[in-house]
C-alpha cells in the first residue's frame, strides 16, 4: 500500500476504544468517512417496561457509532472527539431482534462535526433518529 491510500479503519479496534459501548454489546459492521453502520442486539438486560429495549440503550447505541463516524473525519493533529449535543427521536418499541445504527456526516468543520445516525429494526422500519453535534478535541502543546 502507498503512502497516499487512506488507511482503512478495522471496527472491531475503533469499538474496542470505547469499552462502554462493548460492553453493551454494540458491535460495529462497518466504518467509513461516508457511513459507519453497527448494531444491538435484543435483550431482557437491556429492556424497559413492556420488554422494549431501553432509550438509554438506543442513545448509546447512536452516540458509539455515530462518535465513529465522527472520529472518521478528524483533521490532522486533532486528539479525539466529544459529544456536546444530541437529540433523539423515538419513533417505535424495539421488543426482539436487533437494532441497526447507519452513521452519516451532515457536517464537517474544523471545531465541530454533525453526524446523524438512523436506527432501525429487523424489518428496516425507523424506530429512531440521532442528530449530534461532536467538537473537535485538540491535543495539548506545552
Amino acid at each position: 500500500m502507498s503512502s497516499s491510500e487512506p488507511v482503512v479503519p478495522i471496527p472491531a479496534e475503533l469499538l474496542a476504544a470505547m469499552p462502554f459501548a462493548a460492553g453493551l454489546g454494540i458491535e460495529l459492521h462497518e466504518a467509513t468517512a461516508e457511513r459507519t453502520v453497527g448494531s444491538l442486539a435484543w435483550s431482557p438486560e437491556i429492556c424497559t417496561v413492556g420488554g422494549a429495549v431501553h432509550g438509554g440503550a438506543l442513545m448509546a447505541l447512536a452516540d458509539s457509532v455515530g462518535a465513529v463516524c465522527a472520529y472518521l473525519h478528524l483533521p490532522e493533529g486533532a486528539a479525539g472527539t466529544s459529544t456536546v449535543e444530541s437529540k433523539t427521536n423515538f419513533l417505535r418499541a424495539v421488543t426482539a431482534g436487533r437494532v441497526h445504527a447507519t452513521a452519516r456526516p451532515l457536517h464537517v468543520g474544523g471545531t465541530l462535526l454533525v453526524v446523524q445516525t438512523d436506527l432501525r429494526d429487523d424489518r428496516n422500519r425507523l424506530v429512531g433518529q440521532t442528530t449530534q453535534t461532536q467538537i473537535v478535541l485538540r491535543k495539548k502543546t506545552d
